[in-house]
């Protein structure tokens, strides 16, 4: 039986780690063996994991560098037919482990964000080099994933790859579940009292995810109408927030209730969907808040967002951090919601089957 290992520093809520997660279960489906091996066992998503009763193991690696020698022997170990790894650091972790182990495992690399923008954004000396490491490790890859056409273009030109030797997938979205998942109940009061419109936000609460524009264009709207947002995750921009929060006298109108293991039922309940990031590699939110029927607004921040959104065609698009901008969006959409049944449709294109088949295409060409 073919064997996958899908290789991760930890287990954070973010979408890399989700979209891994997700690929584990759709290459099940397709018969082959998945193992999860992460850097550290921490994070949100470690009790999903041993729910699903996925394999893993921990390298227990106190920093990114220290696991070479460690996922090297887990190579030489478990020799899975591929090993799939996510997050730029560990990409190069993994080409140089499987050089070192010898095996004939198929190291796979995925890229889930825009990298010049993540290191514009990261004053530490690691980003100052990691253009040079990726020049000389990535091509020793079997194959380089992007998650979309922007994040392809980013890549070859931040690494000086040939864009032709990189392979654009989309994240799988959609899973069998998502009906279901959508229609579970939702605890939070707004999105059950029958009040005013509630705009729905998620991600980490950090500087690339602005919240704190979207949390200005709320404020310039909720003079017009009574409209409310919530902005699931956790992240270290809590306390900013909160104190933007009272600095805007939207205490009553804002609320962050922390992170969501899983936010479909309050996209579903949602009257809109705003995306308000600096940049993006792919933005899984709209898609998973499509598939539930919900209208979506984004700010056209480089680069998934515009693809998923064909340019505005299901979803209005913003300048990056323009508050007055998004408003308007934010209102003309609660005005004038574009049909449920558009949205979902325009979400069929990334589900878990059609995504899970690409990638066995890079591991099983014709």
């Amino acid at each position: 039986m073919k064997s996958i290992g899908f290789y991760l520093p930890r287990l954070t809520g973010g979408g890399a780690e989700r979209t891994l997660l997700r690929l584990a279960a759709g290459f099940a489906a397709e018969g082959w063996t998945p193992h999860l091996v992460v850097d550290q066992a921490q994070g949100e998503l470690l009790t999903e994991v041993h729910a699903a009763g996925l394999p893993f193991s921990s390298l227990d690696a106190p920093r990114t560098l220290a696991a070479l020698p460690r996922l090297t022997r887990w190579l030489r170990q478990q020799q899975p037919t591929a090993l799939l790894s996510a997050i730029t650091h560990n990409n190069l972790i993994a080409v140089w482990a499987g050089g070192w182990a010898r095996v004939a495992t198929r190291i796979i690399l995925s890229e889930h964000t825009q990298l010049s923008a993540q290191a514009a954004t990261h004053r530490h000396w690691q980003y100052r080099v990691l253009p040079t490491l990726c020049a000389r490790t990535y091509p020793h890859a079997a194959a380089r994933v992007a998650v979309s056409e922007g994040v392809a273009a980013d890549l070859a030109t931040y690494a000086h790859l040939d864009r032709r030797s990189i392979t654009v997938i989309p994240n799988p979205v959609v899973t069998p579940d998502f009906p279901l998942r959508a229609a579970a109940p939702c605890s939070h009061p707004w999105l059950n009292d029958g009040g005013g419109p509630v705009v729905v936000a998620a991600g980490r609460l950090e500087p690339v995810k602005d919240f704190a524009t979207l949390m200005r264009a709320i404020a310039i709207l909720h003079q017009r109408r009574p409209v409310r947002l919530l902005i699931l995750g956790e992240g270290a921009s809590r306390d900013e927030l909160l104190a933007l929060r009272a600095q805007l006298g939207l205490t009553a109108a804002v609320d962050l209730p922390g992170f969501q293991p899983d936010p479909l039922p309050f996209f579903a309940r949602a009257a809109v969907v705003a995306v308000s990031s600096l940049y993006e590699g792919f933005g899984l939110t709209l898609v998973e808040a499509m598939a539930c029927g919900a209208p979506v607004v984004s700010t056209d921040c480089p680069s998934g967002p515009a693809e998923i959104l064909a340019g505005g065609h299901y979803g209005r698009l913003t300048p990056v951090g323009d508050a007055a901008a998004l408003s308007a969006a934010l209102a003309q959409t609660l005005d004038q919601p574009l049909p449920a049944a558009q949205l979902r449709c325009r979400a069929q294109d990334y589900t878990l089957a059609a995504i899970t088949r690409c990638y066995l295409n890079l591991l099983e060409p014709e």
